[in-house]
Parts: C-alpha cells; structure tokens; sequence
C-alpha cells in the first residue's frame, strides 16, 4: 500500500516517489533544474534537524526541512 506523506518525513535510507511539489517560484523552478519533478523517485541519505539529503537522478541535494515539508512523496507502507 503506497501513502502520501511531506518529504521531510522520509527516514535515513528510505525512498519515495514525487507526487506534488506545493512550492512556487526561485525555489521550486531552482529544484526542477536540479532534476526534482513530479514523479521522481529519490532516497534520503541523511537527516539533520534543518537539513537533509537525498540522492535525487544520481545526485546528492541537501534541502531546508521548511521546503521539504512542501513536497509531497509516496512511499511504500510495509
């Protein structure tokens, strides 16, 4: 069963799928060049109180938390 949650919820290790992107503007076209679109699928490789990173298309992108929280993933519930 998949569920919709912020991808700031992700864990270490974990992975997800883009399903929404809530943010606009610098932001949200600055992570569309980085290769953050609807559909993506990332893994988050750590998790720090305001940070985190992911490998996003072969990459690794550290995001705020506070924009994290506007992007919405599907993951797999086990």
């Amino acid at each position: 069963m998949k569920i919709i949650v912020g991808m700031d919820t992700l864990e270490e290790n974990q992975t997800g799928q883009v399903k929404k992107i809530l943010l606009t503007g610098k932001m949200r076209n600055r992570l569309n060049d980085l290769g953050l679109i609807e559909g993506t699928f990332l893994e988050c490789l750590y998790r720090n109180k305001g940070i985190s990173a992911y490998m996003i298309r072969g990459t690794v992108i550290a995001i705020r938390a506070e924009d994290t929280s506007q992007i919405k993933i599907t993951i797999s519930e086990s």
